[in-house]
């Protein structure tokens, strides 16, 4: 179990994130067009996912917008923005940015993601929803940097994740 603060009050999720050097557990998530994807859909590319506890708040729209503006140059790199948020109102929300360098998945179907990724709050006013965290995945799939980050109304060290992608 790992601990988080949501403005400097003590929180819990499930777990740990994925060691490091890892294979990247595999999800079963749905996308926009309420299609399911698994970590193999996006086999071959390397992968920032920006786990966010909803893109109805400030820091996740921020996040979500920084990784869209910094992946637009790199080359086989994909970001997912992953969240408890329904796929219609991600879709939603991509339309209104004009993201197009992103991809959104939603936990409606199964909220195994949260478990095996160790980001689900167990407790406080936010329990059942996502921790801030940020995993990368190399082309192999295996885990090249994660960072849960501490205070949920922060946002995520940009710079050492997107860093992993030289």
């Amino acid at each position: 179990m790992a601990t988080v603060t949501l403005q400097g009050n003590t929180i819990n999720t499930n777990g740990d994130l994925p060691a490091v050097g890892s294979s990247a557990p595999d999800f079963k998530l749905t996308d926009g067009e309420l299609n399911d994807k698994t970590l193999n859909d996006f086999a071959g590319k390397k992968l920032i996912l920006n786990i966010v506890p909803s893109l109805d708040t400030g820091v996740c729209a921020m996040s979500s917008k920084k990784f869209n503006e910094a992946v637009k140059d790199l080359n086989n790199t994909q970001v997912l923005i992953i969240s408890a948020d329904l796929p219609f109102a991600q879709s939603r929300f991509v339309q209104q940015e004009s993201l197009s360098n992103v991809t959104t998945l939603s936990e409606m179907r199964d909220r195994n993601f949260a478990k095996d990724y160790g980001v689900l709050i167990q407790d406080g006013p936010l329990a059942g929803i996502l921790a801030r965290a940020v995993v990368v995945v190399d082309e192999s799939g295996k885990i090249i940097y994660t960072e849960l980050v501490p205070e949920i109304t922060q946002e995520p060290d940009y710079d050492k994740a997107l860093s992993t992608l030289a």
